[in-house]
Formats: C-alpha cells, sequence, structure tokens
C-alpha cells in the first residue's frame, strides 16, 4: 500500500511539474523528412562557405527525436492518414479525413482546444482545404470531398484560417453544382481577407477572418518562396496574422496549426532548391512563434513535425555541391511558366541561345554554375524535343505538369548539386519531431505521430 501512495505521489508530481500550455504552435511541414533539414542546413553552411555552420532555428530548440507515419492501411502513408493521426491520435485509411477506417468521426485537438474555450487557428500554404489542415475540423471519408470539408470548416466556428484559397469551391464530391462556398463563410461571419493588405486593411476589427491568398481564385497554393514576388503571401505573414487575431480580447489562450504545405509538393516534383527554400521559409514563421514564446515561455509550447517525407530524398552521392542551389531563381513550375512565356513573346521562334539566356539568368548554368557536355547535351535534347519542333511535351508529378526543359534543368540542377531522388511520392522514412516550452521533455524519444496530440492535450489540458 505504501508503495502504491508513493507511485500516485510520482505522477501527480510529475504532472505538476509539466505545467500548462496556454498557447500552442503545432507546425508541420508537409513532406519534411529529417533528411530535409539536413539538406538545407547542408546548404546554409555551402553558403557561408563552412561545413556545419548553416542550422535553422528549428533545429536548435531542446527537444528533438523521431516519428513513425505509417497509415492503418499502408506502411507510406498519404497527407489524409497522417494529418489525421497528428490531429487526433488515431491511425486512419489512406485518403480519409478526421473518420476512422469505419467512417466514424474522430473528435480532433483543434476540436478539443475550442471546447475548452481556445481560439482555435487552422493555416497552410496549400488551399485550406487540402488533407492535411482539413484534418483538423473535417471529418469526411474520402479526402477529395472538398465542398464537403469546406461545409466542415463552417460547422468548426474556428476563429482563424488561412491558406492559398478553396477546391472546388462550389461543387459536391457527386460533381453535382452546390451554392459557392465563399458567400456561406461570409454568412457564417467570417471576413474573407484576399492578400495580406486586404488584411491589415479591412480584417482588424473582425471576430472570424480567413485570410487568402490575394490570387485566391487560383487554388494551387501560394507561390512557392523561390518564386515570391512582392504581395504574394508567405507562412511568415499568416503566422503573424493568426496570432493578431488569436490575441483579440483573449485571456483563455489558444491552439494553431501551420503548415508548410509546398515542403511537399516541392518534395512530388524532386526540386531541391525549391524544396530547401520552403524548409527555410517554414523556419521564418517558427522565427515568429519562438519571439511570442520569448514573451510568454512560461505559458508556451511550440512543436514541429511533418505528416511524412516526399520523394526520397538523397542528400549528397559521395560528396555535396549544395553551393550551387543559390544560383537557382526559379522552381520547375516558376521556370517552366517563363519558358512558355518566351514562346509567346517570340511567336514561336524560340532559338537555342534565347534559351541559355534564360536558363543562366534563372539557373546560372554557364554562368556561376558550369555545365559539362552530358548535361548540356539533356538540356539542348529537351529543347530539340519541344521548343524547336513546337511541341507543348509535358513532365508530370503529383502536383504539376512541367515542360519538358524546365524539369530536366531541375535534374539538371540536381545533379550537379549532387542531390538525389529516390520517387516522386511519399516514402516511409521517419520524419522529426521537435519542441520548444511548456513540456517540452515530452518528445525527446522515438515517438510514433499519433503520439504527438496526445502529448499536447496532455500539456495544454484540453
Amino acid at each position: 500500500m505504501k508503495k502504491f501512495f508513493i507511485s500516485l505521489l510520482i505522477i501527480a508530481t510529475t504532472q505538476f511539474a509539466v505545467g500548462q500550455a496556454k498557447y500552442v504552435f503545432y507546425f508541420i511541414g508537409d513532406g519534411m523528412g529529417i533528411n530535409f533539414l539536413d539538406a538545407t542546413e547542408a546548404y546554409l553552411s555551402a553558403v557561408n562557405g563552412e561545413r556545419g555552420t548553416g542550422q535553422l532555428l528549428m533545429t536548435t530548440f531542446p527537444a528533438a527525436s523521431f516519428i513513425t507515419t505509417y497509415s492503418a492501411n499502408n506502411d507510406v502513408t498519404d497527407s489524409a492518414a497522417a494529418g489525421t493521426a497528428l490531429a487526433t491520435g488515431k491511425k486512419t485509411n489512406n485518403g480519409f479525413i478526421g473518420v476512422t477506417p469505419d467512417s466514424s468521426r474522430i473528435e480532433t485537438i483543434a476540436e478539443k482546444a475550442k471546447k475548452a474555450g481556445k481560439k482555435v487557428g487552422i493555416a497552410s500554404t496549400v488551399p485550406v482545404n487540402h488533407a492535411t489542415p482539413a484534418s483538423f475540423y473535417g471529418h469526411q471519408p474520402d479526402r477529395n470531398m472538398y465542398y464537403e470539408i469546406s461545409q466542415d470548416l463552417l460547422k468548426s466556428n474556428f476563429d482563424f484560417f488561412g491558406g492559398a484559397g478553396f477546391y472546388n469551391r462550389n461543387l459536391l464530391y457527386n460533381k453535382t453544382e452546390a451554392p459557392d462556398i465563399y458567400p456561406l463563410m461570409e454568412q457564417a461571419g467570417y471576413y474573407v481577407a484576399k492578400g495580406i493588405d486586404d488584411f491589415n486593411a479591412n480584417a482588424k476589427k473582425s471576430d472570424k477572418i480567413i485570410l487568402l491568398h490575394k490570387n485566391w481564385e487560383q487554388t494551387d497554393g501560394i507561390p512557392y518562396a523561390i518564386d515570391r514576388e512582392s504581395g504574394d503571401l508567405s507562412l511568415k505573414e499568416i503566422t503573424e496574422a493568426a496570432i493578431d487575431v488569436l490575441t483579440r480580447d483573449n485571456n483563455k489562450g489558444f491552439f494553431v496549426m501551420l503548415e508548410g504545405g509546398r515542403i511537399d509538393w516541392a518534395g512530388h516534383g524532386n526540386d531541391g532548391a525549391a524544396a530547401v527554400r520552403e524548409v527555410m521559409d517554414m523556419d521564418e514563421a517558427i522565427k515568429v512563434a519562438y519571439d511570442f514564446y520569448k514573451k510568454h515561455p512560461k505559458e508556451t509550447l511550440i512543436v514541429i513535425t511533418a505528416d511524412h517525407e516526399t520523394g526520397g530524398l538523397v542528400v549528397g552521392r559521395g560528396s555535396l555541391n549544395m553551393n550551387v542551389l543559390q544560383y537557382q531563381k526559379k522552381s520547375a513550375d516558376g521556370l517552366s511558366q517563363q519558358l512558355n512565356e518566351l514562346v509567346e513573346s517570340k511567336n514561336g521562334k524560340v532559338s537555342w541561345e534565347d534559351v541559355k539566356t534564360l536558363l543562366s539568368q534563372t539557373m546560372g548554368f554557364w554562368k556561376e554554375v558550369p555545365i559539362n557536355w552530358e548535361n548540356e547535351k539533356k538540356l539542348r535534347d529537351a529543347y530539340e524535343e519541344t521548343i524547336a519542333l513546337h511541341k507543348d511535351l509535358k513532365d508530370k508529378n503529383l502536383y504539376a505538369a512541367n515542360a519538358l526543359l524546365a524539369a530536366r534543368a531541375k535534374e539538371v540542377m540536381n545533379s550537379i548539386a549532387r542531390l538525389g531522388w529516390a520517387t516522386g511520392s511519399h516514402s516511409a522514412n521517419y520524419a522529426p519531431v521537435i519542441a520548444i516550452g511548456v513540456g517540452q521533455e515530452q518528445f525527446t524519444h522515438k515517438m510514433d505521430n499519433t503520439d504527438i496530440p496526445k502529448k499536447i492535450m496532455q500539456i495544454a489540458r484540453y
């Protein structure tokens, strides 16, 4: 009996020592395996000119480990099943959103936070009803039920959403037309801000806000960080806006999930430079959360993880030459668009010298990045097969259909940087889990993805 009471005392003392997180930041780098962090820090070190000197803010945090990501029906998860695991602590089948394999509804950490009186925000750099953000408020047996998921968003009554827009804004899963989702959002009390300027000018007094990219009707995701132009929304700005909204007239705290969604898209496209810049971009958003943490160190928890790894990225093939990635100024998607614009501006009469000039400007080829005969032949062959013959051949991945020449240019850059890719899909590689703040000691050992929300809910007492 004495041992029993001692055990209870130890448990109670341990729980008391953990404290309670009033403010929770939950960052998810979609597709961001541990190897993506390694590649990004190798790139930063190369740019610094000294090995081992480049460091992301997130990798300096005191608690770090790794997680398994398998789903209920597959060793290799998709974002729906992984998002559901990270949102609910329960495994489900690939393609399922917020429901069990038998389609029973599962309450999410965000919904529990809302019930506990917290303000709640969900945001991403991809469409708001895409798989990972949807997993925190949606409950559908198919991730492609975008309109139905958008209706779940309205039911959630969460305080803040952010992202690129919405897939299928007026089309049900069965292809039946339905009322446009945007007026329904406004009827539900949300101010829909179309760009950060609109948010800053008109959304300061609103209680519920949906912040979208300025080109909200183009639901292909917020532009890659490497392609960003003035006025484009960033995850850093979304994070700042989320904190603004979630701290208005609020003394009960908040829960916010922020996804670097285009890390995954760059992985599917095997675009090393774009992937590295996306990880860096997410780290900039984490800095915003970290600044908030420094003001509230005894009440804040920041957890960073990934839903899975994408692409089977290999960092180095006997050597590394990451320095060259700094000269790539456009993603493969962005370069593809520029090639199309070049063809149009020349009325289809594009010479090899025209192409070389563009590749020199956007990829650094022949200028900062030396090109050997083999790589130049790969580029020239793609030109001869497409632009020279007025053919528009595409290289397709899950989220893009790029000009063949743009795809070859990306492959040449990967080869020169000594980056390898095993697949254009997801892998079963480990993903990171990193934490700082109240309860950080709960994230220092190997975990399953379902453990993370359970730990957060324990620390935040939802």
